[in-house]
């Protein structure tokens, strides 16, 4: 099972915005990158609760984007490591 069965379509949107913002905040050379998903967290739960409405689902869609584009990140960094 994937965790991409759990997002809604609106959200999905969500998941290369955050990677891009991810990549922005990694150039702020005062950021330590093992905070950039602390950073990501909330504004993928924004995004959520902008796109569906301020409710439960939409800190749930929020964590789960979040989580998915971490993940995808990390993938591509793995795989492609030489």
């Amino acid at each position: 099972m994937s965790i991409t069965e759990y997002i809604t379509k609106n959200a999905l949107v969500m998941i290369p915005v955050l990677m891009i913002v991810g990549e922005i905040v990694k150039g702020i050379r005062v950021i330590d990158d093992r905070w950039i998903p602390l950073i990501l967290l909330p504004v993928g739960v924004l995004g959520a609760a902008l796109l569906g409405g301020f409710n439960a689902e939409a800190i749930v869609q929020g964590v789960l984007v979040t989580g998915a584009a971490v993940y995808a990140d990390q993938i591509e960094k793995q795989v492609f490591k030489f």
